[in-house]
């Protein structure tokens, strides 16, 4: 069992519960904890035997460019997602943050975690 870490992922994206945070869009920052068998992999030193984290991140980046009102639907739409392509993932921690989110005041970030069974 190993870990594949996609750490701070950065995306410019339109969520928001505010019509106006769906037009003028956030800085979003996403980290991806992916828990599988990674024996394989690193006896043949083949792509084929593991899960190629360019298509993951693909599937993250296609999910957060659909705009949502919650970050917690987009995260769990990139979890549901992960697992219905990628079946040797056998557990996921999500962790997305809205960068300087209109609260009225400094606020640094907003984060939401998920994690699946």
């Amino acid at each position: 069992m190993g870990k594949i870490i996609l750490e701070k992922m950065q995306f410019y994206a339109y969520h928001g519960f505010f019509d106006e945070e769906q037009l003028v869009g956030a800085n979003y920052e996403l980290t991806l904890a992916l828990d599988l068998d990674i024996s394989l992999p690193g006896r043949t030193d083949e792509l084929t035997d593991t899960l190629n984290y360019q298509a993951v991140y693909d599937v993250v980046k296609e999910q957060m460019d659909i705009k949502s009102r919650l970050v917690e639907h987009v995260a769990q739409r990139i979890i549901d997602r992960l697992r219905a392509e990628f079946p040797q993932i056998q557990h996921i921690e999500l962790s997305l943050s809205k960068l300087n989110p209109p609260l009225g005041g400094q606020v640094e970030r907003v984060t939401i975690q998920l994690s699946t069974p």
